[in-house]
């Protein structure tokens, strides 16, 4: 019997889960154990999964789960060393260069286990089958809005939050922007068509922001791209992965420029790949802004769980998208789980 285990999620200002109760119920009916972890921080509530007949575990428990149990979870897990049993479904932000997904790697060499990495969850032609990009543009759009607002105010932004729903956030924002009395910014989103890049210009929209949309296209010719100095705001919506073009060299902030916020929403700033070469460091809830130059101020934000400032909608999107793969993981030697175990065998072969 395939026994699935959704985990309570480790990290700071996680509250986002990947399966919902029906899904729960779902898997139940085609004869999959599930077992759910209670969390304090989930913004989901356990009861729904108790009433869908989903076993409740304590939070952390997945460390001593059966030896063939499948671990869910959404974000990476601690880098304590600890050698990795379990056969886990996360995004391990693991085979592109990051110096901690190497160590992640070790944990799952030394104990025998498999990464499923949800970001190659890819259907026969490469697809990823789920994803949390229309969330991640939506929230990083306005997280970069809020660091551009804070810039009209001689400050650095201040920390964020999460927001009960989507529209909690746009009076939030709408309000901070307002308050500054100052002419809307312009952007330039770099991935237009995308699920992030999506989100990302339904928010500028929402907010009266005017925005030049680019794709493929317009970044087929490989650079260098002044226009992104042209613009108030940009917005990097493309994940790095090789043959990604550089679209903020590291001379970009000593140069003539109208530029004063990068929003790096798709946040890889590790990986070798990265098409934004001014900053190395991911940013936070607590410290979303860094300060790159200083005059003319130029700011970078580059959160790595954005979607979970909006903890519902993201996973209620999320789980949709990727119920269907989570059934069919009774036959792990096909298909997308196949795919991701061959993408895992390749990367742990090299630590």
């Amino acid at each position: 019997m395939t026994h699935l285990w959704v985990r309570a999620e480790e990290r700071p200002n996680e509250e986002r889960v990947g399966i919902m109760a029906e899904g729960v119920k779902s898997l139940l009916s085609k004869g999959f154990e599930v077992t759910v972890e209670e969390s304090p921080v989930r913004r989901i509530p356990i009861d729904g999964y108790r009433a869908a007949g989903a076993a409740i575990a304590r939070p952390g428990s997945w460390r001593e789960a059966p030896r063939d149990a499948i671990v869910f979870g959404l974000k990476e897990l601690p880098l304590d060393g600890t050698p990795l049993r379990h056969r886990h479904i996360m995004f391990g932000h693991a085979y592109k260069g990051q110096a901690d997904g190497r160590e992640l790697l070790k944990q799952f060499k030394a104990g025998g286990g498999t990464l499923y990495d949800l970001e190659y969850l890819v259907d026969a032609a490469g697809r990823r089958v789920a994803a949390f990009g229309y969330w991640a543009g939506f929230a990083g759009a306005a997280v970069s809005l809020k660091c551009w607002a804070a810039q009209q105010r001689g400050e650095l932004c201040g920390p964020v939050d999460v927001y009960p729903d989507k529209q909690a956030m746009l009076d939030d924002l709408e309000a901070e922007i307002s308050a500054t009395g100052a002419a809307r910014p312009d952007a330039l989103i770099i991935g237009a068509k995308g699920r992030v890049g999506t989100g990302a210009a339904d928010l500028c929209a929402a907010m009266g922001v005017a925005s030049t949309l680019w794709d493929m296209e317009e970044t087929a010719h490989g650079g260098p791209f002044p226009e992104v100095l042209d613009h108030t705001v940009f917005l990097n919506c493309i994940l790095a992965r090789p043959g990604t073009p550089v679209f903020v060299p590291a001379s970009a902030p000593s140069s003539p420029r109208k530029l004063s916020v990068i929003g790096d929403i798709a946040c890889d700033p590790s990986s070798d790949f990265s098409p934004i070469k001014v900053y190395d460091r991911v940013t936070d809830w607590a410290d979303p802004a860094l300060r790159v130059h200083d005059d003319p101020v130029l700011d970078v934000t580059a959160i790595d769980n954005l979607p979970s400032m909006l903890p519902v909608e993201s996973s209620e999107d999320y789980a949709t998208q990727l119920l269907p793969s989570l059934q069919t993981l009774d036959r792990l030697d096909a298909g997308v789980w196949a795919r991701a175990k061959a993408e895992f065998d390749t990367h742990v072969a090299t630590i």
